[in-house]
């Protein structure tokens, strides 16, 4: 019941949890059990990831990077997805990678976008073992 867990996910919210936070902000960007609403996802997400959950600021980090309920924002996004990394979120580490690989809000770098894909693949994300394989051909 996505209503239900709005309404405890507010409450653990309201009570300073970040984790919380991140799993709310995730409900308004999904739309799920309350209206979807990408302001109230990117404020949630930011309370999150200010509270020091890594998987906040990569979500905040992929928000400013597609300019949803925030103004698109390339480096802005870099930065949280470097915070997100440096956290422990495999997320965070891939996204980045896919960033330095692209030259989104940083300089392109394959060695760092490779550094990245291999970070996030040793934490468990597939994708990341993929990416590095690609790069290494």
């Amino acid at each position: 019941d996505y209503k239900k867990s709005a309404q405890l996910l507010q409450k653990a919210c309201n009570g300073g949890d970040a984790i919380g936070c991140g799993f709310l902000g995730e409900l308004y960007y999904q739309g799920k059990g309350v209206r979807q609403d990408y302001n109230k996802a990117a404020q949630l997400h930011q309370k999150a990831c200010d509270g020091g959950f890594a998987a906040g600021c990569a979500f905040l980090g992929d928000l400013y990077f597609q300019g949803k309920g925030v103004r698109q924002d390339y480096n802005k996004a870099a930065q949280l997805l470097q915070k997100a990394c440096d956290g422990g979120n495999a997320i965070g580490c891939a996204y980045l990678g896919l960033l330095y690989e692209k030259g989104y809000g940083v300089k392109r770098n394959n060695i760092t976008a490779k550094e990245l894909y291999g970070k996030a693949c040793d934490m468990g994300l597939q994708k990341g073992c993929d990416d590095y394989a690609r790069l290494n051909q």
